[in-house]
């Protein structure tokens, strides 16, 4: 390890196992380790987790700068688990460990020997995180899951976009992500409940968490949301604006009292109409079209002081050029160089036992040996 100091943070007595690979369930495996858990991160000799290779490479190491990012925080070490001395080695930490985490293919993990129940048999307590595609049940189970097929049956693409553009999956690896959090929680739910069980949870159904009542309102009314671009259906006006100095805004009326503030801003405070939401969605078209020539005949600094002034919400639009020089991101230090490298900071701040970020992902197996030894392994 390369913190010589004890291990420190919330969950300083948790040891995580994780067997995982590229995003989601590593994720899910660095909220653990960001608040002090002790996380030990397997790789098969010879094998390295895709995320060291996928796009962005640190020249310093080699490693990509998603690595980086996944697995700061973590121990690394090295098992073979298809061999035998790999498979009882993992067995002897996963008797000393509290959550493990993985995302195989459904099956895979029986397959190697390493069944729920046989685990849980073993150390009564143990939470194994199952993170896949589809769920460890159902017609979808073997199928392979990538954040961008479930995008595509979430609901999610269908909506999102423009129509002349077709549907859109995120340019981020929006799904991965909202699952690692979604892992998280459910395994600290579990460790809660003292008892050792399987947290079953997938890429699908975590991204459908996100697609708000959309179901409810299709079951009530046969309704389905078009693409809308930067637009809502429940609430206008809405959307990104262009202004008159070619940058962009984005503006919300997210309540009666601020949409008619701004309803007065474009000249529109006498017009009955658009006085309420009911109203002002019956004439979406109207509204959005005085919200554009609005905001196109002033610049973007014109209409954050006109918004400001009446109340009303509005924001820029950052690229990662203009977080980095925005004070308040700065004064709050969401971002942070971690051995050199600037990275998210912590993903919430606890006032009496905060988190910490000791350093960035490690080289595969640089703490194999020292784990051997922490925990009597016998690798050879």
């Amino acid at each position: 390890m390369n913190d010589e100091e004890p291990r420190s943070g919330p969950l300083a007595d948790i040891r995580v196992i994780d067997l995982s690979t590229v995003i989601a369930g590593p994720q899910c495996a660095r909220y653990f380790a960001d608040f002090g858990a002790d996380v030990i991160k397997v790789e098969r000799p010879g094998v390295p987790d895709t995320s060291r290779n996928m796009g962005w490479i640190n020249e310093a190491d080699g490693n990509a700068l998603w690595w980086k990012w996944v697995g700061r925080n973590k121990r690394c070490i090295e098992l073979d688990l298809k061999g035998e001395i790999g498979k009882q080695a993992l067995l002897k930490l996963i008797d000393n460990a509290h959550v493990l985490v993985e995302n195989f293919r459904p099956g895979k993990l029986e397959a190697l020997g390493l069944d729920p129940d046989t685990l849980v048999a073993r150390n009564p307590k143990l939470v194994i995180v199952r993170v896949s595609g589809f769920g460890q049940t159902g017609p979808y189970r073997d199928k392979p899951g990538f954040a961008s097929i479930a995008e595509a049956l979430s609901g999610f693409a269908a909506i999102n976009g423009s129509p002349a553009d077709g549907p859109a999956p995120p340019p981020v690896a929006l799904t991965d992500d909202v699952t690692g959090l979604a892992a998280a929680f459910a395994a600290m739910v579990a460790l809660h409940s003292g008892v050792g069980q399987v947290v079953d949870v997938n890429l699908i159904e975590s991204i459908a968490q996100m697609m708000g009542p959309l179901m409810s309102v299709y079951k009530q009314t046969g309704y389905l949301q078009p693409q809308m671009g930067s637009q809502l259906p429940y609430t206008v006006p809405r959307g990104s604006y262009k202004t008159r100095d070619d940058k962009w805004v984005v503006i919300s009326a997210s309540s009666d009292s601020v949409g008619r503030r701004v309803m007065a801003l474009l000249g529109k405070g006498n017009d009955d109409r658009v006085q309420t939401f009911a109203g002002r969605i019956e004439h979406r078209d109207e509204v959005h079209k005085a919200m554009q020539t609005w905001v196109g005949e002033h610049t973007q600094a014109e209409v954050i002081d006109a918004f400001d002034k009446a109340q009303a919400a509005v924001a820029p639009v950052y690229t990662m050029a203009d977080i980095d020089a925005d004070p308040h991101y700065q004064y709050r230090k969401s971002f942070q160089e971690v051995d050199g490298i600037t990275m998210q900071g912590l993903v919430a701040r606890l006032s009496k036992t905060p988190g910490s970020i000791k350093w960035s992902g490690r080289a595969m197996g640089a703490d194999t040996q020292d784990v051997a030894n922490e925990f009597d392994l016998h690798l050879d």
